[in-house]
């Protein structure tokens, strides 16, 4: 079993206490971090959900599953900020929107945005309209916003980002992103957004699109 086989099976089944040196002994190995997230913690909840959905689960286990993600999430940043070093191609304004608190979907995304090249402000979860809108004032050169929610019923909220971003005059022409558990294609189209994207990596390599 390789290294990332291990991760991922350690992640899939909540073992918290060996993710931290199982990712350290990965990067001895000469993986990359994003060999590591897309090849072993991305798939390994991506499993840990199929399964709860199909009731081969249930909530501790994919909590104990997200708790191992946040954990190997934290390992990788500071290696993935070290590969990036001081190339910056473009800023990204990040947050989960008003009413929900999940962040390990959102915090996958920051590090994947990182190592695409991007600064990324976070401004974490339970972000309104008005959050949204002072952060994007308070740093003219951001060209993207991406808003992340897991919950059906904070979808209302996402809506209200993007409406309030389009009317605001000085904000009109950035780039809105969405993505979640709660959210689709069809929906992101109709709140007006003008990206949607499945994984972490998929959004990132959406966000230089809008650089070109």
């Amino acid at each position: 079993m390789s290294k990332l086989e291990e991760i991922r099976s350690v992640v899939e089944a909540g073992r918290l206490r060996y993710v931290e040196d199982l990712i350290h002994q990965a990067l001895g190995e000469g993986y990359t971090p994003a060999q590591i997230l897309e090849q072993a913690m991305v798939p390994a909840m991506r499993s840990a959900g199929e399964h709860y959905k199909s009731n081969e689960s249930d909530i501790p286990k994919i909590l104990a599953a997200a708790r191992c993600m946040r954990r190997g999430l934290d390992v990788l940043e500071p290696y993935i900020e070290k590969d990036q070093g001081s190339h910056v191609i473009g800023k990204v304004i990040l947050g989960t929107v008003e009413g929900d608190l999940h962040d390990v979907g959102k915090n996958l995304v920051a590090i994947m945005f990182r190592s695409a090249g991007f600064q990324v402000i976070d401004l974490g979860v339970d972000v309104s309209e008005k959050q949204f809108l002072k952060a994007v004032r308070e740093n003219p050169d951001v060209s993207i916003v991406c808003l992340s929610s897991l919950l059906t019923t904070s979808m209302g909220a996402m809506r209200q980002v993007v409406r309030t971003l389009r009317e605001a005059k000085d904000t009109r022409l950035l780039r809105i992103m969405v993505g979640g558990g709660s959210v689709t294609k069809e929906f992101a189209e109709e709140i007006g957004a003008d990206a949607y994207s499945e994984t972490a990596v998929e959004a990132a390599e959406l966000a230089k699109t809008f650089l070109i």
